[in-house]
């Protein structure tokens, strides 16, 4: 089996450098998406198990990780970043068992988990403080330290990522991580503490607490020893979490939901946006909070674009991962179940489904396959252009002005992405600066994953920075030290 070659054991927590069964000896069934059949069990650890690896991770801090220089932090992330380089292949079967999503999307996001740990390996050394020139008699300088204990919990959708961008800037930072993986998909988060283990990061540094989120997240987002908390998921789930650390006076930040929108002016380059427009929306099966699940079009060019998505709609195959076909499944019945809903809805309601991607013939029954949808007639102010549905469920908004754009692009309570398409510079500046998003893509979407740039949302799609130097500093606590020497 894969977990006996990359050294990890799904039935049991790993805290302080061992891998221990729960304290209460329960197990959470593991469901292979592509066919809806178990494929094994993990642990369904609870508070106890969260209490030991928040003990675990202070006696860390206490220790030999505490003691560790950020020299020796980077060489050790850089050495971890090496060790999955050398089990890519492994991990991205992991993960397309686990998660559902094909062969080459898992093992790109096994190949950004290493760029994750390289980054941030040579970042660790490179976080400075600065000198205030203050009174006469001062010296005054800044010191950025660790918060201490970092509770991470990581969703279902792109583990390996998101474990890269939130576990790795913590421990650059010198902080020591407890991790809660979804109970959906968690075996990659754990191949990756036996990897990192192997590669010699002290014990208690990282542990890692499978479970439900109502046991085993809600334990660690209460628990009075945990100094920051880093959470990905839903808004109303990030809502329970920020409640939660604040009677613990715990920093948060939250990455959630977007209804993120791509702009397409009519002097576009069409050819060059196409893919950027079709795969932003179905990569993943659609389950991304950055997806673009809205395409805002001029209406001088509406038509055209519409018949040249559809023609890539129509195209899309969607089957088993192990297939490493366009599209994989969804997660679970239930995530299918809420995906359907909305097709029903736009059924329904007589909105028009210009094109769909067909379900290959050998995709199991059991599985959890929903054909990519392409929807037009659809209005800025429907539930299928407002609420994020998470499933390759697209919509196609015409508009006039670039003020109607604007309007439509800021018309949701989320912010998290946007993408610009024009050649115009002036409106490329004026686009950028007036819709409200965390990012801003111009003429491409995604700028290739960028482990450098700094990722985050305004409104119901959070707060806080993820990935680039900016997710250090979140992970880091300002110290000012002002001395008088007369």
């Amino acid at each position: 089996m894969i977990a006996d070659k990359l050294g990890f054991d799904p039935s049991r927590c790993f805290i302080n450098g061992a891998w221990v069964p729960p304290h209460d000896g329960r197990t959470v069934r593991l469901e292979n998406p592509s066919t809806g059949e178990t494929i094994g069990t993990i642990a369904r650890g609870g508070t106890k198990d969260i209490d030991s690896a928040v003990q675990a991770a202070q006696s860390a801090l206490n220790g030999q990780w505490g003691a560790t220089t950020a020299l020796e932090r980077g060489r050790l992330l850089t050495r971890i970043g090496q060790r999955v380089l050398e089990n890519v292949d492994l991990l991205a079967e992991l993960e397309a068992a686990d998660v559902g999503k094909p062969l080459t999307q898992a093992r790109n996001d096994a190949i950004a988990l290493a760029r994750y740990m390289e980054f941030y390996g040579g970042a660790t050394d490179k976080v400075h403080g600065e000198t205030i020139p203050y009174l006469d008699g001062y010296t005054v300088y800044t010191l950025r330290e660790p918060h201490g204990v970092t509770g991470h919990i990581v969703p279902w959708n792109y583990p390996m990522q998101i474990i890269g961008r939130s576990v790795g800037a913590a421990l650059a930072m010198g902080n020591a991580a407890v991790l809660k993986p979804a109970e959906e998909a968690c075996l990659t988060a754990l191949a990756f503490a036996a990897i990192a283990h192997e590669a010699g990061l002290p014990q208690g540094a990282l542990n890692v607490v499978p479970g439900l989120g109502e046991e085993a997240g809600a334990a660690l987002t209460a628990h009075a020893g945990v100094n920051h908390i880093s959470f990905t998921g839903s808004v109303g789930v990030g809502a329970l979490v920020q409640s939660a650390a604040a009677r613990n006076v715990a920093p948060v930040t939250l990455e959630l939901g977007g209804k993120s929108p791509q702009i397409v002016f009519d002097d576009a380059d069409i050819d060059k946006a196409l893919p950027f427009l079709v795969n932003a929306g179905i990569q993943n099966a659609g389950q991304t909070c950055s997806a673009s699940s809205r395409i805002l079009v001029q209406r001088g060019i509406y038509d055209d674009v519409v018949a040249r998505m559809s023609e890539r709609y129509k195209a899309l195959r969607v089957g088993p991962a192990a297939d490493d076909l366009d599209v994989g499944p969804l997660i679970s019945a239930r995530q299918k179940e809420i995906v359907s809903g909305f097709l029903d809805v736009a059924r329904a309601d007589n909105l028009t489904i210009a094109a769909q991607g067909q379900i290959v013939g050998n995709a199991p029954d059991t599985g959890h396959y929903v054909a990519p949808s392409l929807l037009v007639g659809v209005s800025p102010d429907h539930p299928l252009a407002q609420d994020e549905i998470f499933g390759p469920v697209q919509v196609v908004l015409p508009f006039d002005t670039e003020e109607e754009a604007i309007a439509i692009a800021n018309g949701t309570e989320f912010g998290l992405v946007a993408g610009i398409w024009t050649r115009d510079g002036g409106r490329q500046m004026r686009l950028a600066k007036a819709v409200r998003s965390g990012q801003i893509f111009i003429n491409n979407y995604g700028a290739g994953g960028g482990v450098e740039l700094p990722f985050g949302g305004v409104g119901k799609s959070g707060h806080g920075r993820e990935k680039g130097f900016e997710a250090l500093y979140g992970f880091s606590v300002l110290k000012t030290v002002a001395a008088h020497h007369g």
